[in-house]
């Protein structure tokens, strides 16, 4: 069922609802973290979005990433799963993310190089270097992921 989150939107109208996302960490040589530039809120987030119906949280981070930055992406692992935080949009929506995060790697595509109607840029960041960021399970996803990281490591 394509465009699920617009569908309940028309029932439930701008009420806090409980919705799953999925969203990837994509890292590059010099250990920074790929992040987009988000259209609705003018902050900066991981590249993913809401499951579609019937989706797994893995299938969705495939499809949300390519959406999102331009790059193709196969999941290397799941990181954590991440259910505290609510999300204000401009529109009035509300909502509570449970969101799937997974270490993904490049397979395809190139970072966007032009805005789209999600996205209006996208930028690697350094972990201790980050932009101004949607929300705070943003921030705690990132933190999971440089500790993440960093146990790989070592």
């Amino acid at each position: 069922m394509a465009d699920y989150v617009h569908e309940i939107r028309k029932l439930v109208g701008h009420r806090p609802i409980i919705m799953n996302t999925a969203a990837g960490i994509l890292v590059n040589a010099r250990q920074e973290v790929l992040l987009n530039e988000r259209v609705d809120t003018g902050n900066w987030s991981l590249p993913g979005g809401y499951l579609e119906y019937g989706e797994t949280y893995a299938q969705a981070c495939v499809r949300e990433y390519k959406e999102d930055s331009g790059v193709d992406v196969a999941i290397v692992n799941r990181i954590d799963i991440f259910d505290e935080g609510d999300v204000h949009y401009p529109n009035g929506d509300v909502t509570q993310t449970i969101t799937g995060l997974f270490l993904v790697r490049q397979v395809g595509g190139q970072a966007l190089d032009h805005a789209t109607n999600e996205t209006v840029r996208v930028k690697y960041f350094p972990f201790d270097q980050l932009p101004p960021l949607l929300n705070q399970q943003t921030q705690d996803m990132l933190e999971a992921a440089r500790q993440y990281l960093q146990q790989q490591k070592g």
